[in-house]
């Protein structure tokens, strides 16, 4: 299934980024402005109050060493990624952070809500 549409009940948007890109959604939806701070802005370039949670969740379906773990879930404290759940080994959990430590707007990753084993 995937971490994107498991955890948000859809599939991902054409042309979604885990890149912030600014400017590229529809005029009534885009998060052109600076104002609005990387980890608000959508896989679109749209405004989007879990756009970080989002592109974590597509980058981790994007990296070809990490299959989708249906007890691990991903969501967001302003700038930072928490990750709640359980995952098979420690050497996962690593990959994990270190992926969502990359994409943009990404500050910290919390991970006291994991359970390794």
């Amino acid at each position: 299934m995937g971490f994107f549409s498991r955890i948000f009940g859809k599939n991902k948007p054409k042309d979604a980024s885990t890149s912030v890109r600014r400017g590229v959604a529809s005029a009534s939806k885009k998060a052109a402005s600076n104002d609005v701070p990387d980890y608000k802005v959508g896989l679109n370039g749209e405004f989007d109050e879990s756009g970080l949670a989002k592109r974590v969740a597509l980058a981790f379906d994007e990296d070809n060493q990490l299959d989708d773990i249906d007890t691990l879930w991903v969501a967001q404290t302003s700038a930072t990624v928490v990750l709640k759940g359980k995952v098979p080994s420690q050497a996962i959990l690593d990959k994990m952070v270190s992926v969502a430590k990359k994409v943009d707007g990404s500050d910290t990753v919390d991970t006291k809500q994991v359970e390794v084993g």
